[in-house]
């Protein structure tokens, strides 16, 4: 079992600009998500403006390529191109492709996304993390007739998330539906490394800099 943090790390996901990147990290994000193209959700930029804002990004901070593609190749080459530090799977993967990809990008982290459903969830992030450099539990729904990789704004059963951060030896971040009024209850019964936000940080006009302020404030 990996031993969390005392203080969890705050993933803000959902950058769409350099304006947003440099407000996140002034605020203490230790990473950032980019949303390439997805099946459904928010947040999607094309690769270029990624590859222009991760350029931007101070050393130290972790930039994730949140990716819907499922093939080496394609995954592997969207990473050439925007320059990320760290890939975050959001689909299943079939076994041994993570560590295919992990030759084609030696020194690139994964992330796999285990979207949390039910009891079969827990098995599933049992049986993936041993493949990856950690895992992110989210609650879309990938088996839809319209994927749903994440996104959502909804929570999940936090009691599920927490026996797979008992039982995996990796960390785990936590996602789904998390904002200012409940990433406290959330880090107290989950106990993640790290906690992901998109919806709950952001209002009409993109990344809330009073939402985002009161999140940090919360998670700490």
């Amino acid at each position: 079992m990996f031993t969390p943090p005392l203080k969890p790390r705050i993933k803000i996901c959902c950058i769409t600009t350099p304006g947003e990147a440099a407000l996140a990290v002034h605020h203490g994000a230790a990473a950032l998500g980019f949303v390439s193209a997805m099946p459904s959700g928010p947040g999607v930029i094309d690769e270029q403006s990624i590859a222009t804002i991760v350029a931007g990004v101070p050393p130290g901070v972790g930039t994730f390529l949140l990716t819907a593609q499922v093939e080496v190749a394609a995954v592997a080459a969207q990473q050439r191109r925007t320059r990320v530090s760290v890939l975050q799977l959001c689909d299943r993967w079939p076994p041994g492709a993570h560590a295919e990809l992990r030759a084609a990008l030696p020194g690139v982290g994964l992330v796999q996304v285990v979207h949390v459903i039910g009891e079969e969830s827990v098995a599933e992030a049992v049986a993936v993390a041993a493949a990856a450099d950690a895992l992110l539990l989210d609650s879309g729904n990938p088996r839809g007739a319209v994927k749903e990789l994440g996104g959502t704004g909804r929570t999940h059963d936090w009691a599920l998330s927490r026996r797979i951060v008992d039982a995996v030896p990796v960390p785990v971040y936590l996602a789904g539906g998390l904002h200012a009024g409940n990433v406290a209850a959330a880090i107290a019964q989950v106990r993640p490394f790290g906690v992901d936000v998109c919806s709950g940080v952001r209002g009409p006009a993109g990344l809330d800099e009073e939402r985002l302020a009161a999140f940090v404030r919360a998670a700490g």
